[in-house]
């Protein structure tokens, strides 16, 4: 068997280049190869590329990816299954996964895309031909009528904006989402299909805005008077948006924190801001794998109805991920693919 093909990471402010990796020549119990079909560039990879987020070098980056059983190990996956899978490789058995339902937050946690060459097989990322799925991951099947370019990027983007508005207040008749990225889009499709009548999205590029009216979300150019809300949901990443979600949140609403996964994020904001509206503030990360399978749900039933490929760029080969870095700093795109 020819050895895989990876894009191997090596630090900030280095270009990738291309390499091989031994694919293993036996799976451990309820392991999964996969082949994979199509993957795309989130932005906490670019994180990591700027160097924001640190991750163990060498290593192959990349977690949203679609594709097709080569073998396995485990019972109820087959060979030529065309599958994604969680982010996130669980134990099943200490507190977090299994007293406080999150996961996401496993004691023995393993992330895909952030794990060093040398951990296991090496085959931990997607901007590779090859992964090899461990056995605490949830691999789901992918419908049949999904293109690749629609299905890859629930498995980050839209399964975090799922458990993002899991919880929504009572009542909850509008929603302002602050950021009109991936996940602002995904938000204002998802906020809709739970039948909020008004969905407002904010964000500085008028460039990304124009996109959400497509997705059932009400545009609100930068400067324009913010509406009044019964839930706020945070995806810009930015820390500086947080006093004006106060500001629209009616007394008694919820504010969902789901963008600010770095550091430099640091609040001006009052304890007296939020305890005089009676607000519930709800830091999230991430997601437990029931998110993703009903993610893959909505895309299913919606997909001919909403155009989600819009969102992803033409596939660049594999070997080109250098320019589809440079093409997804540029936001021409809300996901740059890549096809190894």
């Amino acid at each position: 068997m020819n050895p895989a093909r990876i894009q191997l990471f090596e630090g900030p402010g280095k270009p990738f280049h291309m390499g091989t990796a031994r694919l293993p020549d036996k799976l451990c119990p309820d392991e999964v190869l996969v082949q994979i079909s199509l993957a795309t560039i989130c932005g906490s990879d670019l994180h990591t590329v700027d160097g924001r987020r640190s991750a163990p070098t060498p290593c192959v980056l990349g977690h949203e990816a679609v594709g097709h059983v080569v073998c396995s190990t485990r019972g109820g996956i087959s060979e030529g299954q065309r599958v994604t899978w969680t982010l996130a490789d669980s134990c099943g058995r200490c507190a977090p996964c299994t007293t406080w339902h999150l996961p996401q937050k496993c004691e023995h946690l393993f992330k895909y895309g952030h794990a060093s060459l040398n951990d296991g097989s090496g085959l931990n990322g997607c901007y590779a031909s090859h992964i090899v799925l461990r056995p605490g991951t949830q691999i789901m099947p992918v419908p049949a009528a999904l293109p690749d370019a629609v299905a890859a990027p629930a498995n980050c983007a839209l399964a975090t904006i799922v458990n993002a508005l899991e919880v929504l207040p009572a009542p909850c008749d509008s929603a302002l989402v602050q950021g009109g990225g991936l996940l602002g889009i995904y938000a204002c499709a998802w906020l809709r299909h739970r039948g909020i009548r008004e969905v407002y999205c904010t964000d500085l590029s008028p460039q990304r805005l124009a996109l959400v009216a497509d997705f059932g979300g009400i545009p609100v150019p930068h400067g324009s008077p913010l509406p009044t809300a019964d839930l706020v949901l945070e995806v810009t990443g930015s820390s500086a948006v947080v006093p004006d979600g106060v500001k629209a949140l009616r007394p008694g609403g919820h504010y969902v924190w789901a963008g600010m996964v770095h550091p430099e994020t640091k609040l001006d904001l009052t304890g007296e801001a939020v305890l005089r509206k009676c607000l519930t503030l709800r830091g999230v990360h991430n997601y437990a794998p029931h998110h993703l399978s009903a993610g893959l749900d909505f895309l299913a039933e919606n997909h001919t109805r909403l155009p989600f490929e819009k969102l992803t760029s033409p596939a660049l080969p594999l070997e080109q991920l250098n320019e589809g870095i440079k093409l997804t700093r540029a936001r021409q795109w809300q996901r740059v693919a890549i096809q190894p």
